[in-house]
């Protein structure tokens, strides 16, 4: 018989409450893709480069014209310019560069701190490479860092960090203080920084993402993770980044190129004339304010308890106050009998820490926002 390599994990909860949402036909409020298309421009850049026969193999590390506008981007938009040919690299989804870092650097009995609640594809990816997760918790009530508790998670055996900001599943945003109590941390280890920033440009209240790479210090031992998918409504095209120096970048690289090799040709053609306006990517942050705010207005009255999200597509709400059921259990109670789908924010920690919180996610239509906010005003029908 098989001896599994990940023998505690099964599917994962995103398929699960899709799947319960489609059977029930529930409004599917719980996995974080965008309800809406993605901007008709793109899609007929991506349709021209494909006619023209732009569908062979890309460069292993993307295509240049790509890679050239995502480093001039990066200077637009965080100060520093990286080199276009030797530290980026473009992938198969931002999930893909997170992994590949892991790989990257992460060896048999090797230490990786993970802020929870997290995103469920850092530590399958750090088991896989043989290495130990270690986990800090983050504050319950806005999610900021316990940079006290970081610094006590760090031992002689710690390899990496993993980051989030925006963070998924809370929308907190890291200050400039963080990332400086960041650096300052590992200023003097040898200490890699695996950085997730795939929500860079959904930000909200005139907050701005800061992101790990920007900062001078951490630039030479940090990996930035992105997506054009999450910026563009356009999860469904698997097309991501990593940022790192060169020499991070070339080890980075010998891992991408066996396990995608390139990513689609003809939509990184179609994303690099697509970046070379700004306003495009620039323009994000207030068209999803708009949802944000549409999303937690109606919220309010409802009888659950919440903070408005400062960031991410993602919105948590409390209800320990109503009743004491647990997180999974309330969302399969909303999803069959209310007609809405979360996510128990329970499945985002190692033991599984239940703080009546769940997730939902507001990047839809607003009439599908209202239907599912009319219908949680009936929650206590269900408790």
């Amino acid at each position: 018989m098989l001896s599994s390599k990940l023998p505690n994990l099964g599917t994962t909860i995103f398929t699960i409450m899709s799947k319960m949402a489609q059977d029930e036909g529930a409004i599917n409020l719980s996995q974080g893709f965008p309800g809406f298309g993605a901007d008709p421009v793109l899609l007929e850049l991506v349709a021209k480069y494909t006619k023209e026969n732009y569908n062979q193999y890309a460069p292993m590390s993307g295509i240049p014209a790509l890679q050239e506008v995502l480093a001039s981007k990066t200077h637009l938009c965080q100060g520093y310019l990286p080199d276009m040919e030797s530290e980026v690299t473009i992938v198969s989804g931002a999930t893909e560069a997170i992994f590949c870092a892991i790989t990257a650097v992460v060896q048999e009995g090797d230490e990786v701190i993970v802020l929870e609640p997290a995103y469920d594809s850092y530590d399958p990816a750090i088991t896989l490479n043989k290495g130990i997760s270690v986990y800090v918790p983050l504050n319950v009530g806005d999610f900021s860092v316990d940079w006290q508790k970081v610094k006590d998670a760090i031992t002689s055996n710690t390899k990496a960090i993993i980051v989030n900001t925006p963070h998924n599943p809370s929308g907190f945003v890291w200050s400039a203080s963080d990332v400086n109590q960041l650096a300052e941390l590992i200023q003097d280890r040898e200490i890699y920084v695996i950085s997730d920033e795939v929500y860079e440009h959904i930000t909200f209240d005139e907050k701005k993402h800061i992101s790990i790479g920007s900062h001078p210090e951490l630039r030479a031992k940090t990996f930035v993770c992105g997506s054009f998918g999450k910026t563009f409504h356009v999860t469904g095209w698997k097309i991501g980044y990593c940022i790192a120096p060169k020499d991070l970048s070339k080890e980075f690289r010998k891992v991408h190129q066996y396990v995608t090799f390139s990513t689609v040709t003809p939509i990184q053609f179609a994303l690099a004339e697509y970046l070379k306006v700004p306003d495009r990517y620039l323009s994000i942050p207030d068209f999803y304010q708009k949802k944000r705010d549409f999303f937690a207005k109606g919220l309010a009255e409802t009888k659950l308890g919440f903070i408005p999200s400062t960031g991410s597509f993602f919105q948590l709400a409390s209800y320990g106050h109503l009743t004491d059921i647990s997180d999974w259990e309330l969302a399969e109670r909303m999803t069959r009998k209310l007609k809405v789908a979360c996510i128990p924010i329970s499945v985002f920690y190692s033991d599984k820490k239940d703080d009546k919180i769940i997730r939902f996610c507001f990047a839809k239509e607003e009439k599908e926002l209202e239907l599912a906010l009319e219908r949680l005003r009936k929650l206590e029908s269900i408790l």
